[in-house]
């Protein structure tokens, strides 16, 4: 089995979010075999807690856009490595030094890596109407 379409693409729209507040070394992984709970994981990672933040709050804002709320949100007050919970993707958020400690890629490694290229999402509003964001 693997993950669902509306999942795949909730990942995309995250990882775009992500890039665009420049997160580092963003990737999908999907999990639906191996875990029954979420479908896609999108690792992210930044130098510093603020980033952190920000992107964060840009991955959540684009996928409330989309119809999707977290479901829960967990590590925000530390900055070091915020968990959101959107049921079908799960997104991670690491500091540099907690994502080469944790290495979450390297534990879910049997499982295969999601192509991010090829969404398009609209603008958002009171943007210019010709703008089109493309991963």
């Amino acid at each position: 089995m693997t993950a669902a379409d509306h999942s795949i693409q909730l990942a995309k729209v995250a990882a775009l979010a992500a890039e665009e507040k420049l997160a580092e070394k963003v990737l999908a992984i999907d999990v639906s075999d191996q875990m029954p709970l979420t479908d896609v994981f999108v690792i992210a990672s930044a130098p510093s807690e603020r980033q952190v933040g920000a992107i964060v709050d840009e991955v959540e804002d684009r996928l409330r856009e989309q119809g999707s709320k977290p479901v829960r949100r967990e590590g925000e007050r530390e900055g070091r490595w915020v968990l959101i919970d959107f049921g079908d993707i799960i997104v991670h958020v690491q500091h540099e030094e907690e994502r080469e400690y944790y290495a979450l890629e390297r534990l879910w490694k049997d499982c295969p890596e999601v192509d991010l290229t090829g969404v398009t999402v609209p603008a958002r509003p009171g943007a210019d109407d010709s703008e089109v964001t493309e991963a």
